[in-house]
C-alpha cells in the first residue's frame, strides 16, 4: 500500500460505500447551476458537518478560531513527513486510470492484482445513470465514461452486465464514440477500434519548425508540448495491436461508426485548420522517408533528454504514457533502463487502499487503486509551510526548519524548456512535483520563497542565495503585458488552441490573475513593492477585474480562488484598504457568501455565469474568501466572523475537514483537481491570520 499523508489511507472508495447510498451516487450532490447562496444546497455542506462541531456563538469567535487553529495545527504537523515534506493524494477522473490500463495492455504488462483493483476503483465512480464525471457531482463526460467502459471491459466487465449496459446506453446518448475527444480515439486507435485516418494528423516533421515560426512545440503549454511531441511519433508509426474484444456497442451506428463531418467556412479558423488537417493527411502519403525518419529520431532524442531521474517526464501521468508507447514503436525494448524506470515512475503514481465496501458491481471488497496524475509534495510543502507560521507556530519550529531543508534541496538549478523563450536568464525557484527540473513554475517559486521567508534557519547565507536566485528568475519570467503565467514567458499564441488535435483543454500558458498576484505577493515582501516590474504587474491585476469585483481563476475554482489570491496581493504591495478595486471586491464576496457562513463555487461557473460564486459551502473556499477579506480590512466585519464560525463549526474531532468537492483545476472545466491537502492548509492559514493579524513583509525578523 502506497502511504498517504493527507490524513487518508489511499485512493477514496466507492462512493457506494457510504450507508444507504445508492452505486455511483455522490454523497453530496452538487447544486444545479444558479442555485442562489440561501438555497437549501447553499447549506448542505454546513448541515452535514456541523455534526462535528457545536455551533458557534458569535460572541464566542476568536476562542472558536484560536481552539480549531490549535487542532488544525496538531493535525498538520501529525501527517508531516519524516522527510519534511507533506503531500495530499491527487484525485482527478477515471480516465488515468483507465489509460494506464490501456498502456499496460498495449504494452503486455498487464497483471490481475492491477487490473482488478483498478477495475473496482473505477466501477465505483460510476454515476447511477451508467455515466462518469470528472468531477464529484459534475455531469456525465462522454470521454471519460468511453475509457472507463473499455478499461472495466479489460478487467473482465462483460457487455451484458447491468451496470455496464446502462454506461453503454448512455455513450450511444451521447453520439457514441465518434462525438469522443480525439484523445480517447487515440487510444481506441491503438487496438483497432477506431481508424488512424478518421484522426487529426499530427506529423513528428513538427519538431524540426524554429521556435520563431507558428505551431512549432514552444508555442503549445509545457505540459501539451510533452504531450504532443510523443503523439508524432504515434501519428506517424500508427500502431493496432490485437482487440481483445469488439466495441460494437458502443457506436450509434456499427456499420457506419465514423460519420463525415462537414468542414466550417473556409475564411473562419476552425474552416483553416481543417482544411490544414485535410493537407497534412496529403503529406503523410509522399513524405519523403529519410525526413520521417530524422523527425521521429529527433523527437526521440527530445523525449529522453527531457525524462526526470525518477524516470517520469515532467512529473505529470500523461505525458508519461505516450513517451512511453512512442519509445517501444521506435525500438526501445521494456527492460531498456529509459523504458523500466518510466514504467516504474509510474506505478510510483498509483496509491493503493484496502477496501472491502459495498457497491463493486456484485464483485466483492478488495484492493482499490487510484492513478494520481501528478504528485504536489513542493506545492503541499510551501503551503503547509505558510499556515503553520501563519498560525503561530514558531519560526525555528523543527517542523518548520526540516521542511525548509527539503525545500531548499529541492531548488532547479538547471535550464528548461523555458530558456528557449529565455536565453540569458540564468535558472532558479521550484517545480510543483519531487522530481521535475525541466519545469519549474513561477506559482510555486512565488509560495516558496513566502515560505522560507517565515522559517528561521539556521544557514540564512543558504536562504538568502536561493531566494536571490529564485526572485531573479521570477522576474525575468514576466510576460510582455506585465503578468505571469504558470510555466512559460509570453505562451500566448492563439493558433495551438484552434488544431483539431486540441480539444482536450487549455494548451497554452497565458498569464493569470492568479499566478501574477502571487508573484506580486511574494515581490512585495521583498521589499519590491515598487520595483517597476512589480507596478506594470499591478496595473494588469487591476485591469483585469471583472465588472462584478472578482477576479478569474485560472488555477483553482473559480472567482474565489481569484480574488482569493488577488486581494492579499494588492495589500501586501501597498494598495490601501478603501481602494476602489478592493472594496469591489469586498461587495462582491459579501454578496456570494452562503447562509452558512460558508462560501462555496462550483466548477460549472467555467461555463455557466450563474453559477459564479454559488455553490455548497467548501473549507478550501471559504478560507479563500477570508483571505480576501482579512487583508481588505474586513476582521471585524460579519461576514468574516460568519466565515471563521463556519470553519470551526465544520472542523472534525481530529483537527481537519471533510471535503468531497473539487477546488482545484488542470485545465478550467475540462480537467479538475480535489487537492486533498487544500482543505487542511488553507483553512489554517485564514484562522491563523485571523487569530494573529496579516503576517508582515518580514514575519518574525527573518
Amino acid at each position: 500500500m502506497t502511504a498517504t499523508t493527507d490524513g487518508s489511507s489511499g485512493a477514496p472508495g466507492p462512493r457506494a460505500a457510504a450507508a444507504g447510498e445508492p452505486t455511483g451516487t455522490p454523497a453530496d450532490p452538487a447544486p444545479p447551476a444558479g442555485s442562489p447562496p440561501d438555497s437549501p444546497h447553499g447549506t448542505a455542506a454546513g448541515t452535514s458537518e456541523r455534526t462535528q462541531s457545536a455551533p458557534v456563538a458569535m460572541g464566542d469567535v476568536l476562542f472558536a478560531a484560536e481552539r480549531a487553529a490549535q487542532r488544525s495545527a496538531e493535525y498538520l504537523l501529525g501527517i508531516q513527513d519524516s522527510g519534511g515534506w507533506w503531500k495530499g493524494d491527487l484525485e482527478t477522473n477515471v480516465t488515468m486510470d483507465a489509460e494506464d490500463l490501456m498502456l499496460r495492455q498495449f504494452l503486455g504488462i498487464q497483471d490481475e492484482k492491477t487490473t482488478l483493483a483498478a477495475g473496482r476503483f473505477i466501477r465505483g465512480q460510476q454515476r447511477d445513470d451508467g455515466a462518469w464525471a470528472t468531477f464529484h457531482g459534475g455531469p456525465g463526460e462522454l470521454s471519460a465514461t468511453v475509457e472507463a467502459y473499455v478499461a472495466l471491459r479489460l478487467a473482465g466487465d462483460r457487455p451484458g452486465d447491468p451496470h455496464m449496459d446502462l454506461a453503454a446506453a448512455w455513450i450511444r446518448g451521447q453520439g457514441g464514440i465518434a462525438a469522443s475527444r480525439v484523445f480517447t480515439r487515440i487510444w481506441l486507435a491503438l487496438f483497432g477500434w477506431w481508424k488512424w485516418e478518421d484522426l487529426p494528423e499530427l506529423p513528428p516533421e513538427l519538431i524540426f519548425l524554429p521556435s520563431w515560426f507558428p505551431l512549432n512545440i514552444y508555442d503549445f503549454g509545457c505540459w501539451a508540448r510533452q504531450t504532443i511531441v510523443p503523439l508524432t511519433i504515434v501519428s506517424a508509426k500508427r500502431p493496432v495491436r490485437p482487440a481483445p474484444f469488439p466495441l460494437d456497442e458502443l457506436h450509434t451506428d456499427r456499420h457506419h461508426p465514423s460519420p463525415a463531418r462537414p468542414f466550417a467556412p473556409t475564411a473562419s479558423w476552425d474552416g483553416l485548420f481543417q482544411r490544414l488537417d485535410k493537407a497534412l493527411h496529403g503529406y503523410r502519403r509522399i513524405a519523403p522517408r529519410p525526413l520521417r525518419r530524422a523527425a521521429m529520431n529527433a523527437a526521440a532524442r527530445w523525449i529522453v533528454e527531457r525524462q526526470e531521474n525518477d524516470g517520469c517526464w515532467g512529473g505529470i501521468q500523461p505525458p508519461a504514457v505516450y513517451s512511453l508507447i512512442a519509445l517501444h514503436l521506435l525500438g526501445y525494448d521494456l527492460r531498456h533502463p529509459v523504458m523500466r524506470s518510466g514504467l516504474e515512475s509510474l506505478d510510483r503514481f498509483a496509491i493503493w487502499r484496502e477496501d472491502t465496501a459495498a457497491g463493486d458491481g456484485g464483485q466483492g471488497g478488495g484492493p482499490v487503486r487510484m492513478i494520481e496524475a501528478c504528485q504536489s509534495p513542493v506545492w503541499d510543502t510551501c503551503l503547509a509551510t505558510i499556515a503553520l507560521a501563519d498560525a503561530g507556530l514558531p519560526a525555528d519550529h523543527p517542523a518548520l526548519v526540516k521542511a525548509a531543508d527539503w525545500m531548499l534541496a529541492e531548488e532547479v538549478v538547471k535550464r528548461g524548456d523555458w530558456a528557449v523563450r529565455k536565453p540569458r536568464l540564468a535558472p532558479g525557484g521550484w517545480a510543483f512535483e519531487f522530481h521535475n527540473d525541466n519545469y519549474p513554475d513561477i506559482d510555486d517559486t512565488a509560495e516558496v520563497i513566502l515560505a522560507l521567508r517565515r522559517v528561521r534557519h539556521p544557514d540564512p547565507e543558504r536562504v538568502e542565495a536561493a531566494i536571490a536566485r529564485a526572485g531573479n528568475w521570477t522576474l525575468g519570467m514576466q510576460s510582455k503585458n506585465g503578468a505571469w503565467g504558470a510555466f512559460d514567458a509570453d505562451n500566448t499564441s492563439p493558433l495551438p488552441n484552434r488544431l483539431p488535435f486540441c480539444d482536450f483543454g487549455e494548451v497554452i500558458d497565458p498569464p493569470s490573475a492568479d499566478v501574477t498576484a502571487h508573484v506580486v505577493e511574494m515581490l512585495a515582501h521583498e521589499g519590491r513593492a515598487h520595483h517597476p516590474r512589480t507596478r506594470a504587474a499591478i496595473e494588469w491585476l487591476l485591469a483585469e477585474q471583472e465588472p462584478n469585483g472578482a477576479w478569474f481563476g485560472r488555477w483553482g475554482v473559480n472567482y474565489l480562488y481569484g480574488t482569493g489570491s488577488v486581494v492579499p496581493a494588492l495589500a501586501a504591495a501597498g494598495l490601501p484598504t478603501g481602494h476602489p478595486a478592493i472594496r469591489r471586491a469586498v461587495r462582491w464576496l459579501d454578496s456570494v457568501q452562503n447562509s452558512d457562513g460558508g462560501w462555496g463555487e462550483d466548477l460549472r461557473s467555467y461555463r455557466d455565469t450563474a453559477s459564479v460564486g454559488k455553490g455548497v459551502s467548501t473549507a478550501s473556499q471559504t478560507a479563500w474568501a477570508l483571505l480576501a477579506l482579512l487583508a481588505a480590512g474586513e476582521r471585524d466585519g460579519k461576514a468574516v466572523e460568519r466565515g471563521v464560525a463556519f470553519l470551526s463549526e465544520t472542523q472534525r474531532p481530529d483537527g481537519s475537514w471533510d471535503e468531497p468537492y473539487f477546488t482545484g483545476t488542470g485545465f478550467p472545466w475540462d480537467f479538475s483537481i480535489n487537492y486533498h491537502l487544500y482543505r487542511q492548509v488553507f483553512p489554517l492559514t485564514a484562522l491563523g491570520r485571523y487569530v494573529h493579524g496579516e503576517p508582515s513583509a518580514r514575519r518574525n525578523g527573518v
